[in-house]
């Protein structure tokens, strides 16, 4: 198998998809940082994570 990258949208490196990894899975880009979400998988299509809102998780 294959090992899936795209581009990241703050940095445009490309970003290694982990195997086995899920639709709305949070990554990091290992060039910037930024946190990225797997919006779609076929086509692979990353963006940059939502911000952590103050009400989550209550």
């Amino acid at each position: 198998m294959t090992t899936q990258t795209a581009p990241c949208p703050e940095c445009e490196a490309d970003v290694r998809i982990p195997a086995g990894a899920m639709q709305n899975e949070l990554i990091s880009c290992p060039d910037c940082g930024a946190e990225l979400e797997i919006l779609n998988l076929n086509p692979l299509e990353l963006a940059l994570a939502p911000d952590v809102e103050e009400d989550w998780g209550e």
